[in-house]
């Protein structure tokens, strides 16, 4: 289906090529899934297969790229859009019409197909989104416009699918729910699928095999399971095989393949031995006096019929000095129109917010600045100057703080921005936008740090390294709130979960508790990480959040590796 042939690339005016000496085929109805860490030139590579590199990205372009037998260079990105549709990893971009169904039907409109319409409904039935027709894009969550931008793409009936980061701004169950529609797409409508994905546990359950990019070189294409089983190399390039991967290729040299998948690892840790313990206790004391309190607040909007949708109904919580919060839940749940009413931006239409014991809703939300820092989900609208560090400084000049060259260059220590401080933010990688949207949130020395889904779209390392800034805002703040659909955050960094569900409160707990409680999990559409479903598939109670916790409980009897491997 796609070939590429010495296929090298720069953008105009660089010196580096983003793509090197590309040679690679991707067969008729794979699902293949690309890998690599940020500036790897994954999505470069994906750009090259629709023809927007080169007539579009212009620059410097060598060697051949064939889409199904047709160079993509005596064609163009029209011809080429009717064999391969692209959701873009800022798919938000490529939303143009105001409702769903306009948007969902504008490309086969564009081409003239005199089914457009039939088109358009058959794609929004396929992601089960018929009920979303008529309701203006911009009412969507995060996750709800992500489906709109791929029903789009359906509705053209591609031979190639090509998604970026699929699951980024989708809840966990949702997620999974994406990619059974794409494994029945690719399966029944024998669509060649290809995905950028950072999530090993995804690629393990639904591709076939992968592509690792390197530099802009491809290093190799393998099998899923090969690939996956690559544990030593991948790690080396700070990619992640999925956790049972890792667990088990701890237990030392195996015999075979490893397990990739959760049913694999149960096959794998079937003979262990079980360490028993009791329920950890909370280590946290917070402080006693809240620092945030919502009071039977309500927020909704108003469609343009005049209708008011509810988004936060009576909600009653108190925030914690001391605490980190994950707020959780389904697309759709609440969770950044609540740090938008703690930031100010948004003003409850009911009841109040007290932020130390003051009211906030007749302040403004430059005023609530001063204590309050807002990370957006989106890290680049943070930028507002043309060099990182002039972004970093620009509160403390605003308000005229003292030391500003001071607190600013301690920052960009602190951040590992000074080789790129005088690069403008909305240009750097995803990686390096979100640790520089962190640096100006605590450049305003706030009291209070909220952060909306402030590892989306990262790879593993640079994720690692996201979470480990995070654990290092405790002493510089009084308390953290992180809205996420990321589960592997919420186990390794918060100390309370708030479980969000159509704006209200149904569970306010501890990580382990929301990971033990499987009933809970399914209400809030949310899926535990896979080490923790690997505990429940074989009966370890309580439930251990990290392979270093699961392998400290358990013992592996010595012929368990090789009896797995017979049976694979």
């Amino acid at each position: 289906m796609i070939t590429f042939d010495n296929v090298s690339f720069r953008y105009p005016g660089s010196e580096d090529w983003i793509l090197k000496d590309v040679s690679v085929t991707i067969e008729k109805h794979s699902f293949t899934a690309i890998i690599g860490g940020n500036g790897a030139g994954k999505s470069t590579f994906c750009k090259a297969i629709n023809g927007l590199i080169p007539f579009y990205y212009v620059g410097d372009f060598q060697g051949k790229v064939q889409v199904d037998g047709v160079d993509t260079a005596t064609a163009n990105v029209a011809s080429l859009s009717k064999k391969v549709s692209y959701v873009y990893q800022d798919f938000e971009n490529q939303l143009v019409r105001p409702k769903v169904i306009d948007e969902v039907i504008f490309s086969p409109l564009n081409y003239g197909y005199e089914d457009f319409r039939e088109r358009g409904q058959r794609a929004l039935e396929l992601l089960d989104m018929t009920h979303l027709a008529d309701e203006y894009v911009w009412q969507l969550s995060g996750g709800q416009k992500h489906l709109v931008a791929l029903a789009g793409a359906l509705a053209l009936k591609p031979d190639v699918l090509i998604i970026d980061e699929p699951v980024a701004q989708l809840d966990p169950a949702h997620a999974i729910e994406l990619y059974e529609k794409l494994k029945m797409l690719h399966e029944d409508y024998d669509i060649t699928i290809i995905v950028i994905e950072h999530h090993t546990e995804f690629i393990a359950s639904y591709c076939q095999d992968v592509i690792l990019m390197e530099q802009g070189n491809v290093k190799w294409k393998k099998p899923v399971h090969e690939a996956l089983n690559a544990v030593e190399e991948l790690t080396e390039r700070q990619i992640h095989p999925p956790q049972v991967t890792m667990a088990a290729a701890s237990q030392g040299q195996a015999k075979g393949m490893l397990p990739v998948t959760v049913k694999e690892g149960a096959a794998w840790f079937k003979a262990y031995k079980n360490h028993p313990r009791k329920m950890p206790k909370l280590t946290l004391q917070p402080g006693e006096n809240p620092l945030v309190e919502f009071d039977f607040v309500d927020y909704g909007y108003k469609t343009l019929s005049r209708k008011r949708v509810p988004i936060i109904k009576e909600l009653q919580m108190q925030i914690r000095e001391g605490e980190r919060i994950a707020l959780v839940g389904s697309n759709g749940a609440g969770k950044s129109t609540i740090l938008k009413l703690i930031s100010g931006l948004l003003k409850p239409l009911k009841g109040e917010i007290f932020f130390q014991g003051n009211t906030t809703n007749k302040l403004s939300p430059e005023k609530l600045a001063e204590k309050i820092a807002y990370i957006y989900q989106r890290p680049e609208e943070m930028f507002i100057e043309d060099e990182v560090a002039k972004d970093i400084a620009f509160f403390l000049k605003a308000r005229n703080k003292p030391d500003v060259k001071q607190v600013t260059e301690k920052i960009m220590d602190q951040f590992h921005l000074n080789t790129i401080k005088s690069r403008d933010g909305r240009l750097l990688s995803g990686g390096q936008q979100r640790r520089a949207s962190l640096a100006i949130g605590l450049a305003m020395q706030p009291e209070l740090v909220l952060l909306d889904e402030p590892t989306a779209s990262l790879d593993i390392a640079t994720k690692r390294e996201m979470i480990a800034m995070l654990q290092q805002l405790d002493s510089q703040v009084k308390a953290s709130i992180v809205a996420t659909h990321d589960m592997q955050l919420v186990a390794e960094w918060a100390t309370r979960v708030i479980v969000l569900n159509q704006g209200e409160i149904i569970a306010d707990v501890s990580p382990m508790e929301l990971f033990s409680n499987e009933a809970l999990l399914r209400t809030a559409s949310l899926v535990e990480p896979q080490i923790v479903s690997l505990c429940h598939r074989l009966n370890i109670h309580p439930i251990e959040l990290s392979i270093e916790g699961f392998l400290n409980r358990i013992y592996l009897e010595e012929a368990a590796s090789e009896r797995f491997s017979e049976v694979f």
